[in-house]
């Protein structure tokens, strides 16, 4: 019996010896990620023709050797619910995280997000440039460039000295960044995503003791579209062709919610301006830039050592208007604004698709890039993460025609509003109930609105049965996390009128001074109007517009200073000695 319970030890050690090595080889296997983000990137790409001169050599041949995605949407029209959906799994519609104006750790202060889920599993998680919207959420890597304790993703990029160059100020309702021209320098010295591909290039060319998830944000087409000279070359203004997607009368069949949200000031601006055709050129250029950028990191991945064992995924945030329905910039429904760049490459021997995608493979469903948390992970065979809102897409992987229930699903920046892309139709709702129908099969551009149409009410049903029903609310920031407004002194030349124009939102005053202060809204002819008064140490919410100036003043109406507001929530902080 001594000699058999000796056997059975001895057996059980040396199979724990035995299996050791095996589960290490189990990991070593599972395959490396390189994961890259191409922020505000239409379909302006050469494989997927939304512009007829855009030139992006490199991302097409990613997409001739992997799957591209023809019919892939965002899961919000907006950088930081797009980002944050994928980054964490949680459409937007369950997440209450919807629009820019929030703060991803206000919302979900405990969402575990794809890199750190992969470093639990025994990944090494790492990344650089824009991943998510301007912050790098330091606990969800083991290594970033710039240093994750930054909490800045941008390296140091160069800028004109003087701006606007091409696009002078509208008003503060206008996007600073809104503005483009050439660079005299070379890539090196213009550094931004260059730099981020120097960095990620540099960690694909080593052998890695772990599997690696690298993150790699390339920041441009994202405005201001200042890129080396060299790329605007390419485009020479009096070759620049319009949107294809254009038409000027575009919004007479659209509902009441569609005419308000199509047409803006931007648009209307650049054309003052004599800048469409120069804001497409400079569109163009920066995509080209990023191409090049692209090209430079999958170089160093096909001729390092982990060429042969790298899930590539290359994806855009969200689309972008550039005049179609007379709309400039993004946050819309529309098919130019949801529908992204997706293109999956995986090698043989992954544990999810052992036989690999098929080089140049299209696939025409339905997806959404809320797929790609759940389809990493069974690629990779780890485990199912239970809170993810998306289906995994390795059904079509194997088989781009494969059986497919799922229509995917765009959240605008209001609860309740979103577009529904099927197969063949797009649906879009509005919060207020106005709806449209386009049949993109003949209607790729959605110049034809079919939702009052008869004919297409049995469509129409459909859609609306396979849409989501319940919304979570938007939940506002904290007012200690809205940006603050500069509080200026009175000068002798007196308060400056306010220059009010724009949608209303509000702004919370805050009184740190050691007295209570009066409020005044000055009108446009620099008169002061009464807004009331804030004890010290209260705080106040008032209505605004985009350019209204604030005066402060003691309760004996000397003026103690003033405040202009920009284009969006803020706070305005009065402080404890004026």
């Amino acid at each position: 019996m001594k000699n058999k319970m000796i056997c059975c030890v001895l057996g059980i050690s040396m199979l724990s010896l035995w299996t050791l090595p095996v589960l290490a080889e189990n990991l070593v296997s599972r395959p490396n990620v390189l994961f890259i983000a191409v922020d505000d990137l239409n379909d302006w790409i050469g494989c997927m023709g939304g512009h007829a001169q855009a030139k992006t050599p490199n991302i097409d041949r990613l997409a001739a050797s992997g799957m591209l995605f023809t019919n892939a949407h965002c899961a919000a029209p907006a950088c930081n619910p797009s980002r944050t959906a994928i980054m964490t799994g949680r459409s937007p519609h369950t997440s209450g995280l919807y629009a820019n104006g929030q703060k991803m750790r206000e919302v979900l202060p405990d969402a575990e997000l794809l890199p750190r889920y992969f470093s639990r599993h025994g990944y090494w998680s790492a990344g650089s440039g824009k991943i998510l919207h301007y912050f790098i959420d330091a606990q969800s890597w083991d290594d970033y460039y710039p240093a994750k304790e930054t909490e800045n993703p941008f390296p140091r990029t160069l800028y004109p000295e003087q701006r606007p160059v091409s696009l002078p100020r509208g008003g503060p309702w206008q996007y600073v960044e809104t503005d483009w021209g050439p660079l005299d320098a070379t890539d090196e010295e213009f550094g931004g995503d260059w730099l981020v591909s120097k960095w990620i290039g540099e960690q694909l060319q080593k052998e890695h003791d772990k599997p690696f998830f690298l993150a790699c944000g390339i920041y441009r087409p994202h405005e201001p579209w200042f890129v080396p000279q060299k790329y605007f070359d390419l485009f020479p203004i009096e070759e620049i062709q319009l949107p294809a997607g254009y038409k000027e009368d575009d919004l007479d069949d659209l509902p009441p919610a569609g005419q308000r949200l199509g047409p803006n000031r931007y648009f209307a601006h650049i054309q003052k301006h004599g800048q469409w055709k120069q804001g497409i050129q400079g569109y163009l250029a920066s995509i080209a830039f990023a191409d090049a950028m692209v090209g430079r990191v999958i170089e160093a991945l096909d001729t390092g050592p982990n060429r042969d064992n790298t899930i590539v995924v290359l994806w855009g945030d969200h689309g972008w208007h550039l005049g179609e329905k007379q709309h400039w910039q993004k946050y819309t429904g529309w098919r130019v604004c949801t529908r992204i760049p997706f293109i999956v490459r995986v090698p043989s021997g992954v544990p999810g698709l052992p036989q690999g995608t098929r080089a140049a493979s299209l696939c025409a469903k339905p997806v959404n890039l809320l797929s790609l948390f759940p389809t990493l992970t069974e690629l990779a065979d780890l485990p199912h993460k239970s809170d993810n809102d998306g289906p995994s897409i390795v059904p079509l992987l194997k088989s781009p025609q494969a059986d497919w229930p799922h229509v995917s699903v765009t959240h605008l920046g209001t609860p309740g509003t979103y577009g529904l892309s099927a197969e063949r139709w797009r649906y879009i709702h509005y919060a207020n109930g106005d709806e449209e129908l386009y049949d993109c099969r003949t209607d790729p551009y959605e110049w034809t609105n079919l939702a009052t149409s008869e004919n297409h009410r049995a469509t129409l049903d459909e859609l609306r049965a396979l849409s989501p029903t319940t919304f979570v609310p938007l939940v506002p920031m904290k007012d200690e996390s809205l940006p603050k407004l500069i509080c200026h002194p009175v000068s002798d030349a007196g308060t400056p009128a306010s220059k009010s124009e724009g949608d209303p939102f509000n702004v919370v005053f805050i009184n740190q001074h050691k007295d209570q202060v009066r409020l005044f809204v000055m009108d446009r002819q620099g008169r002061p109007n009464s807004q009331g008064e804030i004890a010290s140490g209260w705080r106040l919410n008032r209505s605004t517009r985009p350019g209204a100036v604030w005066l402060i003043t003691g309760l004996d109406d000397k003026p103690l200073c003033y405040f202009i507001v920009g284009d969006r929530r803020a706070q305005a902080v009065i402080p404890e000695e004026l």
